[in-house]
């Protein structure tokens, strides 16, 4: 087990076992011990549509159990719809969801009453769980009595989101929503449907069918550009498995990138300060009458950014990461309604400006998208990637100029680097490529930019070679 970006990551089969408990037992006790809640106290438990989730859940709830918890089932919902309801209630959560990596895997979000954890946090919680190991007994299971709470979670989410817009604001708008595995399917035809839209259910699924938008499937892009033939879309919006990270597809159904949907929703919130990471687009400072902030990937950090801006005097703070989830610290004005701070990714935000957007200007949603005039970029990764390769790659690739430039040597001269997160290097042409091990899965990422798309695309292809290279050749 193991937390990464966002989350405990872990194969499925070990968190249906007595990972799940003991992690879950580890959460409560750190609850517990910081006062943050106590016994008797609600907890709320959702899961995403993976087969392993009803049992990781029931694993979760009934280790809380066992420490004198309530549960609140509820059941396939967001995680963002989840988080929300938690704080209403000033209640601890936990999300059962691996996102968008294969079903094999699976993994728990945690949540404190005030909030998504932190990395402190991260690192109690394994302390805790470390000792229950250490002292050689189970964690003690407890038959749960679940409380059904899935409908009023629902409905919070779905008023928050109802409220953003104008009424008829996607009138004359035909959007496909893609709703394979996510938990959001419902909810985003529901929301859609209240502004107006026409909507066309697609490619609705019974298997969970994992949906990474920072690193769009070739695959999935044949689907949507079939699919907006066909149907003579609009859009096509879709999310990643739990809800917290958008996806939207132009007329033409290519994905547009998760970071200028933030920078989209950083203009429609009228926001003053930004926090983003590194990974996202190098033209964000410039596109907007914001502050920026950057940081390392994950939301947590996004999170303690948001925090450091608040904590500074700034208002209007919000945050967002490359695969366009969305986090506000701060309450927003808009459509005349007080839109309260929810400090965990949201895919709805993001999406819902944009089409918006598209709507109010009678433009198409790449004419929108292209009016940002923002570096080129494109972003992939290589799956099944042993973690021990990308950190050697890593340590030599960091351990002198001399690695670097050799590694480089076929795609450019080294100008600049940073070490922010993985090593983002600036050539000498101004191209910028950013090689970075994820934080949830065995995978190693490439991000680039370049002046223009096929010069993104070469770019990126080269730098995936190049790591392929090096690891067949270790």
């Amino acid at each position: 087990m193991k937390f990464g970006t966002s989350g405990l990551r872990g194969l499925s089969v070990d968190l249906k076992g007595r990972a799940s408990a003991l992690y879950a037992a580890a959460f409560g006790k750190y609850l517990l011990r910081t006062g943050r809640a106590q016994v008797g106290d609600v907890i709320l438990i959702g899961r995403d549509f993976r087969d392993s989730s009803p049992e990781i859940s029931a694993n979760c709830a009934g280790a809380l159990t066992a420490l004198g918890f309530r549960i609140f089932d509820c059941g396939n919902v967001p995680t963002p719809a989840l988080a929300l309801y938690g704080l209403q209630r000033k209640a601890a959560c936990l999300m059962v969801t691996g996102s968008h990596i294969p079903a094999d895997r699976n993994g728990i979000k945690f949540y404190r009453p005030d909030g998504e954890i932190d990395k402190s946090d991260e690192a109690a919680i394994t302390a805790e769980a470390a000792a229950i190991e250490r002292s050689g007994q189970a964690p003690a299971v407890a038959l749960a009595k679940i409380e059904e709470h899935e409908a009023i979670c629902r409905q919070l989410f779905f008023e928050r989101n109802a409220m953003l817009l104008p009424q008829g604001a996607l009138s004359g708008l035909k959007i496909g929503v893609y709703q394979h595995s996510t938990v959001a399917r419902d909810l985003m035809v529901d929301v859609l449907t209240h502004y107006g839209a026409e909507i066309i259910a697609l490619g609705r699924s019974e298997s969970f069918i994992p949906v990474d938008t920072e690193a769009v499937s070739d695959e999935t892009i044949m689907l949507m550009r079939r699919w907006v033939s066909e149907h003579k879309l609009d859009a096509i919006v879709s999310t990643d498995g739990d809800g917290d990270r958008p996806l939207v597809a132009d007329e033409a159904g290519l994905p547009l990138r998760g970071d200028l949907l933030g920078l989209v929703a950083a203009n429609f919130l009228g926001a003053r300060t930004v926090v983003t990471p590194v990974t996202s687009n190098s033209g964000i400072e410039a596109a907007g009458s914001f502050a920026v902030k950057r940081t390392r990937v994950g939301s947590p950090f996004v999170i303690t950014g948001m925090e450091e801006a608040v904590a500074a005097g700034d208002d209007r703070v919000m945050g967002f990461e490359a695969n366009g989830g969305l986090l506000t610290a701060t309450p927003f004005d808009i459509n005349r309604q007080n839109l309260r701070a929810l400090p965990t990714r949201d895919c709805f935000i993001p999406m819902l400006a944009i089409l918006s957007l598209a709507a109010a200007r009678r433009q198409p949603v790449s004419a929108v998208a292209s009016s940002y005039k923002l570096p080129f970029a494109a972003a992939d990764r290589l799956e099944n990637f042993p973690v021990e390769t990308s950190a050697a790659l890593m340590e030599y690739l960091r351990a002198s100029d001399e690695n670097l430039a050799s590694f480089l040597q076929p795609i450019g001269v080294v100008a600049a680097q940073s070490n922010i997160d993985g090593l983002r290097v600036t050539l000498s042409d101004g191209r910028i490529i950013h090689f970075r091990p994820s934080g949830n899965a065995p995978e190693m990422r490439c991000y680039v930019e370049a002046g223009s798309e096929s010069a993104a695309f070469d770019l990126l292809h080269a730098g995936l070679d190049r790591i392929r290279a090096w690891a067949t050749a270790r």
